[in-house]
């Protein structure tokens, strides 16, 4: 699943090109996704206006007309491209058409992104419970450690719960455990404040390392200039299971967590 870096990659290489820009005309050829796509809500809308801005909260996607939004997830393996051809591959879901010619094409194989219309983003059931940005202003070990208080959910879990905080997936989660030297199965609430510390600012710096080198090259995910992410190159433990860690050269081992996969070093990374 294409995660915050991911969306901001593809923020930043779609925005030059939608932005302050007019709709011609929204084509829509499948409406069945996560959930069903209100065409003729978004052609209305859409339809002659300016898209005034683009923003990301979380791993959505903003786009703004007149002060409403149209909110897009990319789901498991959707992305968004720029695109000036009529050459419509298989799974080439919605085009939104620009008056000099210019498309912003949606293409999600297994159809679980979303297309949706808010008038009212603070309330909608997508974002009104969602935490901080782990990028913004609010988000630190203080915040962290107080949240976690007589918590016994796993700590990977915890930091990947996005009404804790946003956007911190399964990939980022591992690899800020493991620089900050925790055990991912450990108990958010007895990982000490100091420790808290050191995986808020881990996070922050791994997530914009990542945006900085395009994100994480996933199997699905190619950024929205077509060219894929490269921060893959930078993983420590995720996806390394049976190799030597980089740091002691102890083999890194994988657990399940939540159902889903989790990598560390026993050695470098302590339970509390």
């Amino acid at each position: 699943m294409p995660e915050l870096p991911e969306v901001e990659t593809t923020l930043r290489g779609i925005e030059p090109h939608i932005v302050s820009k007019s709709v011609s005309s929204v084509i829509v050829r499948q409406k069945s996704l996560r959930w069903p796509v209100p065409v003729s809500l978004i052609q209305k809308k859409l339809k002659n206006k300016r898209i005034d801005n683009i923003k990301r909260r979380g791993k959505y996607l903003l786009l703004e007309s007149s002060n409403e939004h149209l909110i897009i997830h990319l789901g498991m393996s959707g992305s968004l491209r720029i695109s000036d051809k009529e050459h419509i591959k298989k799974h080439d879901h919605i085009d939104i058409c620009f008056n000099d010619g210019t498309i912003l094409r949606y293409c999600d194989p297994r159809r679980f992104g979303c297309f949706l219309w808010s008038d009212d983003l603070d309330n909608h059931f997508l974002l009104k419970d969602l935490g901080p940005e782990p990028l913004g202003n609010h988000f630190n070990g203080e915040y962290l450690f107080k949240l976690s208080r007589k918590r016994r959910t796993p700590i990977k879990n915890f930091i990947m719960n996005s009404k804790i905080v946003v956007g911190v997936g399964n990939i980022y989660a591992s690899e800020a455990l493991y620089a900050s030297g925790i055990k991912p199965s450990s108990q958010a609430g007895r990982v000490p404040r100091n420790k808290y510390e050191i995986l808020a600012h881990e996070i922050v710096t791994i997530l914009k390392k990542s945006i900085k080198d395009g994100g994480t090259t996933l199997r699905d995910f190619v950024s929205g200039n077509n060219e894929p992410g490269y921060f893959k190159q930078s993983l420590k433990v995720y996806g390394r299971e049976g190799k030597e860690c980089y740091a002691c050269k102890t083999i890194i081992k994988g657990q399940r967590i939540g159902q889903r996969a989790s990598a560390y070093c026993p050695n470098c990374q302590t339970r509390f």
